[in-house]
């Protein structure tokens, strides 16, 4: 074999090498990224429901607000350790989770509803660093989750 088609096999080596270091391992790493914001969009769906669930379990609306607050808390635990959040369930939480103070429902106002809000600010704590801003184009505002629980039957008049 010549010199010629030994040194072809190694720029084909470094070509190989430079394309999979550039092209396939970024793909790979915002696919991951990708599914991590899924995974968070679930999770917060879940807290939601399961803060919506937990404020039917008790009598007070105080009772109600801070269950509520602690089951969305339990269920999201991962991204709150993550983010490094902490919030606090006192009157209904704040930031991370909000639980309204029980309201007319839409709809059926004779009857009371609690709402159960939780978000995640993807911009600023990205699952992987320097995708907040490149999936700032695309998510305008941070990731959330509501739930609503209906309290009371209403007035069946």
């Amino acid at each position: 074999m010549n010199t010629t088609g030994r040194r072809q096999r190694g720029v084909v080596t470094i070509e190989y090498a430079l394309m999979l270091m550039f092209g396939l391992v970024p793909l790979l790493l915002f696919t991951f990224s990708g599914v991590l914001i899924m995974a968070a969009q679930q999770t917060l769906a879940t807290a939601s429901a399961e803060g919506a669930r937990a404020s039917l379990r008790f009598a007070s609306n105080d009772e109600r607000r801070v269950a509520a607050c602690e089951a969305a808390r339990r269920s999201m635990q991962w991204l709150l350790e993550f983010s490094g959040q902490s919030p606090s369930c006192t009157g209904g939480g704040s930031g991370a989770i909000v639980v309204s103070a029980a309201t007319p429902c839409t709809g059926l106002p004779a009857a009371s509803c609690i709402t159960v809000t939780v978000s995640y600010d993807y911009r600023n704590h990205p699952f992987l660093p320097g995708t907040g801003r490149v999936y700032g184009w695309v998510m305008k505002d941070v990731i959330r989750s509501v739930a609503v629980a209906q309290l009371d039957l209403g007035n069946s008049n």
